[in-house]
């Protein structure tokens, strides 16, 4: 069986409410684990995480514990970067056993052609500033800047704070319009390659698409924790965890 979930967030929210969020993706991940041949983490695993050289944000000792043992079992853990933990490095992969994809990808999985991706930054043309952030954060030379000249508890600090109040500014109730950038971005792409399903995060709204493109869009862990799953037969299925 594969898994795909999205947007996480681990460390949102208040100490107490991290702390249950974190508690029940871990039980989430201790239920799939029999049967997982592969998990897909489709970006803002975290709310925010940026690495230095020797030096990685605390906790989620219990989260990282568990998806280490479950590569070290053999199953195929790959983490896609979102907007919130971008900044991810090699860490996860050295220490955990995380593929990180920091770019969407096409999967061949159950005899379909998926393409997975985040979707922070795709067709966003009309969106100058949105762009302008993007370019920014995803720099490596402003990467490198930032980890020498910022402590990393100043850096902890500013990008809770820059977390939080994207959530803010974005609200917590999300409209099916929302929506609409990333199917017309998905229906450009089909036309020149033989895409079966497209799989997104992001916009914290589940929601199965079928025309004209096959979509699934992922919704977030703090609203309502869910997933999506394909068996071997190709047949997917998107649900909400109790």
């Amino acid at each position: 069986m594969y898994y795909f979930a999205s947007d996480i967030h681990l460390g949102s929210g208040s100490p107490e409410k991290a702390r249950e969020l974190e508690r029940r993706f871990v039980a989430w991940l201790s239920e799939i684990e029999h049967d997982a041949e592969a998990l897909f983490l489709v970006g803002d695993t975290f709310d925010f995480w940026f690495e230095y050289g020797r030096v990685v944000p605390k906790g989620f000792v219990r989260t990282l514990g568990k998806l280490a043992a479950m590569a070290d079992r053999g199953i195929r853990i790959v983490m896609f970067t979102g907007n919130h933990d971008m900044w991810v490095t090699e860490y996860l992969h050295d220490e955990c056993g995380i593929e990180i994809c920091t770019s969407p990808q096409e999967l061949e999985l159950s005899g379909l052609r998926l393409f997975v991706a985040h979707g922070d930054n795709m067709n966003i043309k009309g969106r100058p500033m949105l762009r302008l952030m993007n370019t920014v954060f995803r720099s490596r030379t402003i990467r490198a800047l930032f980890s020498w000249l910022v402590h990393p508890d100043l850096a902890v600090r500013f990008g809770r704070w820059w977390s939080s109040s994207s959530r803010k500014a974005h609200g917590e109730e999300r409209e099916i319009k929302f929506l609409e950038p990333l199917e017309e971005y998905a229906d450009t792409y089909a036309r020149n390659s033989r895409i079966d399903c497209f799989i997104f995060g992001h916009m914290h709204i589940m929601a199965e698409i079928t025309a004209p493109r096959h979509i699934y869009f992922l919704g977030d862990w703090p609203t309502q924790p869910n997933c999506l799953t394909l068996d071997s037969d190709g047949r997917f299925t998107l649900k909400t965890l109790d």
